[in-house]
């Protein structure tokens, strides 16, 4: 049976989403991503602000 994947302290930044989960191990996890059409970008971070860091120099190469 699949770990439910819940996700939670959800905020976003222009067409980015941040939001915090838990992964296989047990380890908190922020994830951010691009909720643009086309764009398809998303990455995992230790750091909620590693993550924010991410969403604010994000730039969509789809237009």
């Amino acid at each position: 049976m699949p770990a439910r994947d819940n996700f939670h302290s959800v905020m976003r930044i222009g067409p980015v989403q941040i939001g915090t989960h838990r992964d296989r191990n047990g380890r908190t996890v922020h994830a951010a991503v691009c909720t643009a059409d086309h764009c398809g970008w998303s990455a995992d971070y230790s750091s909620r602000t590693a993550a924010q860091l991410a969403a604010r120099t994000h730039r969509c190469r789809v237009r």
